[in-house]
């Protein structure tokens, strides 16, 4: 899952520890555990927080989604 690599591999690159994450964005250190293996995804405000604090935009955060063609 691309979301929570690049939120592992951001923090781990901006020598954040899971703690110091959370705390920037508002929510625990298990929700961000969460993200990283998958298993949670954020609401659209925290993933913009998430994207601000790790340097990124959304779309990077994400993996660049594209919309189907019609």
């Amino acid at each position: 899952m691309a979301f929570a690599e690049n939120v592992k591999r951001l923090r781990e690159e901006r020598g954040y520890t899971q703690a110091e994450l959370a705390r920037r964005v508002g929510v625990t250190q298990p929700t961000i555990a969460q993200y990283e293996i998958g298993i949670k995804v954020p609401t659209i405000v925290i993933g913009a927080k998430l994207a601000e604090q790790l340097g990124t935009t959304c779309e990077e955060l994400i993996g660049k989604v594209s919309a189907p063609q019609d």
